[in-house]
């Protein structure tokens, strides 16, 4: 059964985000576009959440700094 997206719920999506299976039938490109939107807003981007996504995919040449 093919789910519209009014059919997925909170807890459908969170299902289908915790499942390294389900969440590799997604392209690279499906996948950036759901971390650009995700946020909803300059509060959400913090530098502490900006150096934990840093340190999450190793990124070792990249640092982050508060004026």
């Amino acid at each position: 059964m093919k789910h519209s997206p009014k059919d997925i719920n909170r807890e459908d999506f969170m299902n289908f985000f915790r499942n390294d299976e389900k969440l590799n039938t997604l392209s690279n490109d499906d996948k950036i576009e759901v971390f650009l939107q995700i946020l909803q807003g300059s509060s959400d981007i913090t530098m502490e959440i900006l150096n934990e996504l840093i340190c999450d995919y190793q990124v070792h040449n990249v640092k982050i700094s508060q004026i």
